[in-house]
């Protein structure tokens, strides 16, 4: 392993660490600002943060991260940002799953390091969208990618809302390539779809993954404006939303919504399975799902 790739691999742990830090701010602003509504009275929702940590099978250490999580505050009724900075060795069903979407070597040397940041939020009020952001880098002695994107994900939804978040997407991939956005808006329309509820899970965004373009300081870059994208696209939208008067058919639907979205996360999502696969902490692979949520 060269000193070039442990210095970059430094760097994007940094860089995830740094965006979490000013989610995790802005957020808690938004908590501070909210002055009127029902849960206006109680304190300001704050950050919990739990340090975590993965053993490997022989016991050692094999990296860990931050579990942050904000529950029952005045806008957010549960939301997490986590980070972490894994490692060790793939086992039998990861390294296949890795075969089979063309890493090179992973059955000759099955060493691993992945880092990340992921995010989610489910609001209290029902006519703010809950949403999902995650970014990530991930390493193999024979090969390195990013991956990652964002997806909102309202109960009700209003267009103007859909529209501002799209808009800043684009705005953020244009200057990577103006193919870009609408390439990884497609692929966010695939991979955010639930096949046996025969829609989708929200109003999309963009996703990506495997992405090695060979140029690492490149794909670096877009990674790094994917994450940067994040709260001009979403915060916006809280603020107008967060103040809407809502009523129990209201409440109804957003946590009927909530169902599919636990749905589409326990059944589909890569990342789900490959950190429960991996021996994560459990708690905060589990991170996203709702703290209420109701089926029919």
């Amino acid at each position: 392993m060269t000193d070039m790739m442990e210095q970059e691999k430094a760097t994007a742990a940094a860089w995830f660490r740094t965006l979490r830090d000013q989610i995790v701010a802005a957020f808690e602003n938004l908590e501070d600002t909210q002055e009127t509504g029902p849960f206006a009275d109680q304190p300001a929702g704050r950050f919990e943060v739990t340090e975590t940590k993965r053993t490997a099978d022989d016991g050692s250490d094999a990296g860990g991260g931050l579990m942050s999580v904000m529950r029952g505050g005045r806008v957010f009724e549960k939301v997490g940002v986590n980070i972490s900075e894994v490692y060790g060795t793939l086992g039998p069903a990861a390294q296949r799953s890795m075969a089979a979407r063309g890493v090179p070597g992973i059955a000759d040397d099955p060493r691993f390091w992945a880092s990340g940041i992921s995010l989610v939020a489910h609001m209290q009020n029902p006519h703010t969208p809950a949403v999902h952001m995650n970014t990530r880098m991930f390493w193999t002695p024979n090969a390195w990618w990013f991956g990652g994107g964002s997806d909102l994900n309202p109960c009700i939804e209003y267009d103007e809302d859909t529209a501002h978040f799209h808009a800043v997407q684009k705005q953020h991939l244009d200057p990577h390539g103006e193919d870009l956005y609408p390439r990884l808006k497609e692929w966010a329309d695939e991979y955010f779809y639930i096949p046996h509820r025969n829609r989708a899970r929200g109003v999309g965004g963009i996703f990506m993954d495997d992405q090695c373009s060979g140029d690492w300081q490149a794909d670096f870059a877009l990674t790094q404006d994917i994450g940067k994208a994040f709260l001009p696209a979403f915060v916006p939208v809280t603020e107008k939303r967060r103040n809407t008067e809502w009523d129990d058919a209201d409440k109804e639907t957003q946590l009927q919504h909530r169902g599919l979205y636990a749905e589409y996360n326990l059944v589909y999502d890569r990342g789900t399975k490959f950190g429960l696969a991996t021996g994560h902490d459990a708690n905060a692979v589990l991170m996203s799902l709702p703290p209420m949520a109701k089926w029919y």
